[in-house]
């Protein structure tokens, strides 16, 4: 009986000293969860590096073997007028890829102001202690504040934020859009050359590309250009279909005027006040065209060409700090630049 007492004198006197009344059971498994989270973090930013040299890497590579093996092949299967155009519909991918990939990969996403105690805030970052204007987060692969953050990108080894997210969407939207193209175009002489062991007839563009094919030496080179052209297809074509979907997905988010956080939070808040009798109404939303022309940053119709089908290094509207109510947006959209 008496050691019952002490026992339980002992758990009184522990709990005393942690007990927090603001301590929940999500508190307590965050804690817990605390140095697994913290591995994970170093590890994709360590890994966003691999991923990095993975998109060079491969793309390149598909560059290489598109004008060393591919070329020769569209220009015997489509004849010259065709295969100028389908060239510079490929070197226009091209440029837009690059472009876009190098200038999501090197610019920042936008922070908060160090310092700045007057900023718009809405709430205050527990890892940072400093005040979050809206669409803010945190990232804890950054471990800093970003303004409008979206996502981190392993594959841009950077956050998707305010200053970036056109960069990361075209991205993904040309990257996308140029695999189904290239898959496309390359499609007939796939199939009519997924068999290397057969004998190509003479006016294969395999046959075309080795004059001397009655040699050992240049049978073996059809064999590279032919597993060449393989692999470009099927990486093509798979990344058209993942990438593709990825696209779809941000553009879907683009058009609701949320971002890939604001959309959690947006869903929660939703089911809350869907609970309540009320209806959650996104500040952020303008309208599907006018997101799309504030996200593209389009004030003028030749914009859709300068900025939205020509690479175009312009910076997003506004500070990424102050963000005006849809009506406000939309009007001052209408009388001059906005400031969002």
């Amino acid at each position: 009986r008496g050691l019952g007492k002490t026992w339980a004198y002992t758990c009184l006197a522990l709990k005393s000293l942690v007990y927090n009344s603001f301590s929940s059971y999500d508190t307590m498994v965050d804690a817990l969860f605390e140095p697994l989270f913290w591995l994970v973090d170093r590890l994709t930013r360590w890994f966003g590096l691999v991923f990095v040299a993975l998109v060079v890497g491969l793309t390149s590579c598909v560059v290489v073997v598109g004008y060393v093996c591919v070329l020769p092949a569209i220009l015997a299967e489509y004849g010259p007028a065709v295969s100028a155009a389908l060239i510079l519909v490929s070197n226009w991918f091209l440029i837009m890829i690059v472009f876009h990939y190098y200038k999501g990969l090197t610019t920042s996403p936008g922070y908060p102001p160090p310092g700045q105690v007057d900023l718009p805030a809405v709430s205050i970052c527990k890892r940072c202690i400093a005040p979050k204007p809206p669409r803010t987060h945190h990232c804890s692969i950054c471990n800093r504040c970003i303004l409008k953050m979206d996502h981190h990108c392993p594959w841009l080894n950077n956050c998707v934020g305010n200053y970036n997210h056109r960069y990361f969407f075209s991205f993904c939207l040309y990257m996308s859009m140029g695999c189904a193209f290239t898959s496309i175009t390359l499609s007939r002489t796939y199939f009519r050359t997924h068999a290397p062991s057969q004998v190509a007839p003479s006016h294969s563009p395999l046959k075309l590309l080795s004059p001397a094919s009655t040699t050992a030496e240049p049978e073996k080179r059809e064999d590279h250009v032919h597993n060449s052209i393989v692999f470009v297809w099927v990486l093509t074509s798979t990344v058209s279909v993942v990438l593709g979907a990825l696209t779809l997905w941000h553009a879907a988010l683009i058009s609701r005027g949320e971002t890939s956080v604001e959309r959690h939070i947006n869903r929660k808040e939703r089911a809350r006040l869907h609970k309540k009798g009320k209806v959650f109404k996104n500040p952020y939303h303008f309208g599907s065209l006018s997101n799309w022309k504030q996200f593209f940053g389009v004030k003028h119709r030749r914009h859709w060409l300068t900025r939205v089908l020509l690479p175009s290094g312009h910076a997003p509207q506004g500070n990424g700090l102050v963000w005006l109510p849809p009506d406000d947006w939309v009007a001052a959209h209408r009388h001059g630049p906005s400031v969002t």
